[in-house]
């Protein structure tokens, strides 16, 4: 079943258009395919808009009396607003209508992913560049760990992969009982391995709690066994809670809580808050709402950007990711990381502590392969968190289960980058579609809660991969930072706020013309290239120059080489 048969008016004519990328209303046709909001203007030279239905987060129908039709307004997922002025009431209340029943449907198979087919020919299947299998033997070549298919029917954790890495002396029965110990089945597995053996590891919350769930009366000593035998015997190891100490009291009455530690002898567990998801969601829509806003003075500006608390969470979670890398590195201690179900702050510590210790993900293929084993596979909901957006409410859908953890993972990279900017092989503009396609893409790696609802939906072979779009060579091209020097040395980024920055490009995208910073770049790429001919031209010339001496030493016009000669010269003068 298609959309197509929600959409009342498949295009209406005389409709005014106010929003990007617009700097002045314009007059036009409005279509509406199901999937698609294209509107074209009359004016010869003035660009489409195609506006992907799954982007748009809030309708809103602005009514004047006595004057029919009204004004339609769209509030997008990446943040800018859009304004349609449609003068007849019918046509307002159809358009109205027809939008409202696509953006507010819950079907995922309804979703334009579903529908698009690739015009151009794919040269790597992205659903399969980077499987489990190739990714693990990169994590670890070490004999101590090895892949088990425990979890291949998705019975021990509905929300993990299929595919696992556990210590090698460790059965899979210790594994399922230590599963039934953990929030969710999500027991403790690994997630990389530093190049001094230590290892870092994520899990959710040990249910030790007062209520008793499933039997357990608040240990588990398959669980206590898995964990002592990933650091072996005399090592130590730290359990980082992303949870404050209240909340972790309060999860405990509920049947959830803490490790003990008189039950974990090698491990010390520390209390390293981070927000809780929902919180996040807040935090964005005051900054997206100072940001959109252009009248605010700059006092005011600045007073509302701060009192959003968004560069804040930023620190939080940046000062966690560098102190678990930190003692990865410098104290030689291994890491496990968790929250209440493992599905935010812990990929959120998890996966900044890969991007800070290990050079191979601050590479373009390297982040997707990060992306694909801390998000994607680890269970990150996607399709919940991203369902509503930052400009919506609890009278539009809003719930607790909506938050932009991801998007806050990529504004770290996007400070960290900010700060090593010759260490990173891609620009800012990756991290910005990352962004937009976890939220509204024509493909389907985003879509699902997990990798269980991913092969349910046969995302497969239905969809597109985003990775298979991303990785073709003209599209690299575009997303390769020219001053990319590769850096294998660990990075330590400064979380003084002093040090972080808004990311203008993503975040006044709409608001501020951000024409200056596509034209540095441009500037850059140019100077890149004009030097990259240059140093070409150069080679070609030392090459010809090389054969013309060899050519006049053997017809005996010159006895001994240019570069001997100036050699002896410098001997003499010496």
């Amino acid at each position: 079943m298609d959309v197509a048969h929600l959409v009342l008016t498949p295009q209406l004519d005389g409709v005014t258009m106010h929003g990007p990328p617009y700097k002045s209303p314009q007059e036009g046709t409005l279509c509406n395919t199901g999937h698609q909001l294209i509107f074209s203007s009359r004016k010869e030279g003035v660009e489409e808009l195609w506006l992907l239905q799954q982007n748009i987060d809030v309708v809103e129908r602005k009514v004047t009396k006595d004057v029919p039709g009204g004004n339609l307004v769209i509030k997008c997922k990446d943040f800018r607003v859009i304004t349609f002025e449609i003068s007849s009431t019918d046509d307002f209340n159809d358009a109205a209508v027809s939008i409202e029943s696509v953006v507010y449907n819950d079907k995922v198979t309804l979703l334009y992913p579903f529908s698009y087919r690739p015009t151009y020919r794919i040269v790597e299947d992205g659903w399969t560049a980077f499987r489990p299998e190739a990714e693990f033997s990169k994590l670890t070549a070490s004999e101590e760990w090895r892949l088990t298919h425990v979890n291949k029917d998705f019975s021990v954790c509905p929300t993990y992969p299929s595919l696992l890495l556990v210590p090698k002396c460790i059965d899979d029965d210790v594994v399922v009982a230590s599963a039934k110990f953990r929030s969710g089945g999500r027991f403790p597995v690994l997630c990389y391995r530093h190049t001094n053996g230590c290892v870092l590891l994520r899990s959710s919350q040990p249910l030790t709690g007062s209520v008793k769930k499933q039997g357990l009366t608040g240990r588990s000593k398959e669980d206590e066994k898995l964990l002592n035998a990933v650091l072996g015997p005399g090592k130590r190891g730290y359990i980082f809670d992303t949870r404050t100490q209240t909340v972790a009291q309060s999860d405990r009455t509920k049947g959830g809580g803490f490790e003990t530690e008189m039950h974990y002898p090698q491990w010390r567990r520390c209390s390293r808050p981070i927000e809780r998801h929902h919180v996040f969601l807040d935090s964005l829509s005051k900054l997206v709402e100072a940001c959109n806003d252009t009248n605010s003075s700059v006092d005011k500006w600045l007073s509302r950007l701060e009192s959003s608390n968004w560069l804040t969470h930023v620190r939080n979670t940046l000062d966690v990711a560098c102190l678990a890398a930190q003692c990865l590195d410098q104290e030689g201690w291994s890491v496990l990381v968790h929250g209440a179900d493992g599905m935010d702050a812990t990929l959120l510590v998890t996966s900044l502590a890969q991007v800070i210790l290990n050079p191979d993900c601050r590479t373009i293929r390297g982040l997707e392969a990060l992306i694909e084993r801390e998000w994607l596979q680890a269970g990150h909901p996607f399709w919940t968190r991203h369902k509503r957006g930052c400009f919506s409410t609890t009278s539009t859908g809003r719930t607790k289960a909506q938050a932009p953890t991801f998007l806050l993972f990529l504004d770290c990279i996007y400070q960290i980058q900010n700060q090593f900017l010759f260490s990173f092989e891609f620009t800012p503009s990756f991290l910005s579609l990352l962004f937009q396609h976890s939220y509204a893409s024509d493909f389907g790696t985003f879509l699902g809660d997990c990798e269980a609802e991913r092969i349910s939906l046969n995302l497969s072979e239905k969809t597109t991969s985003l990775w298979s779009y991303l990785n073709r060579p003209e599209i690299l091209h575009t997303l390769l930072n020219p001053l990319y020097d590769p850096n294998s040395r660990i990075i330590w980024p400064s979380v003084a706020p002093v040090s972080l920055v808004l990311w203008r490009e993503l975040f006044l995208k709409w608001s501020v013309d951000q024409t200056h910073v596509k034209e540095s770049w441009d500037a850059i790429y140019q100077l890149k290239a004009t030097d990259r001919e240059l140093r070409t031209k150069a080679a070609k010339l030392k090459k010809q120059l090389t054969e013309l001496e060899k050519e006049a030493v053997q017809a005996g016009i010159l006895s001994t080489s240019i570069n001997e000669m100036e050699n002896g010269i410098t001997r003499l003068v010496l």
